[in-house]
């Protein structure tokens, strides 16, 4: 629910409503990103398929390292994001032959080699990402000029939203990326979900 991926949305509804747009659901986002969910479905008329994680995973996780693992090793936030978001995106692409990314080069340093147009080896399909060149001002200019609703929290100093335990707002300076995950070194701040 990006900036990014309001775009893709607002680009696939002026084609196409009946394509499928799907979110995955940690159960750990924040009220905003819930509310921006329901906002955009009633602006375009559509329906999100909201993929929520196997709760038996969660509960035993969860038992086994803590309600707040992540901040303990990398290894604990890895384990997180697995079982919280990357269990059920094969679920989410089972079916397809694609899927629309919203990622950029310029997010990180793990997506600048990045292609438009990529094979996804992990999920067996391919993968586009058609907003990989876009830069800042490209994302907020397109957003701005096209009434697309956005997530609140961007207007609070936010630049990546992603859990709430694990997103903050960036301070003056900083990488668009630091507020994810901010207690980890640059290289190490991805779910898994773009990883190659």
């Amino acid at each position: 629910m990006s900036l990014e991926d309001q775009i893709l949305t607002n680009m696939i509804c002026q084609i196409d409503k009946n394509v499928r747009i799907f979110t995955l659901d940690t159960g750990r986002l924040f009220p905003e990103t819930y509310d921006l969910i329901d906002e955009t479905n009633k602006h375009y008329g559509i329906s999100i398929e909201t993929y929520l994680p196997d709760a038996q995973k969660v509960e035993s996780m969860v038992k086994e390292k803590g309600i707040n693992l992540f901040y303990k090793s990398i290894e604990n936030r890895k384990l997180c994001c697995a079982v919280r978001k990357l269990s059920q995106l094969p679920r989410a692409l089972e079916g397809l032959d694609a899927w629309f990314s919203g990622i950029r080069k310029d997010q990180s340093v793990t997506r600048f080699y990045s292609k438009v147009a990529e094979w996804d080896e992990e999920n067996g399909l391919l993968k586009i990402n058609p907003l990989l060149n876009y830069k800042d001002k490209d994302v907020f200019q397109y957003i701005k000029d096209n009434n697309i609703p956005y997530n609140k929290l961007y207007d609070k100093g936010f630049t990546s939203i992603g859990c709430q335990p694990c997103t903050r707002a960036i301070r003056p300076g900083e990488d668009i990326r630091a507020g994810r995950w901010w207690w980890e070194e640059p290289e190490h701040k991805e779910c898994g979900l773009h990883q190659k």
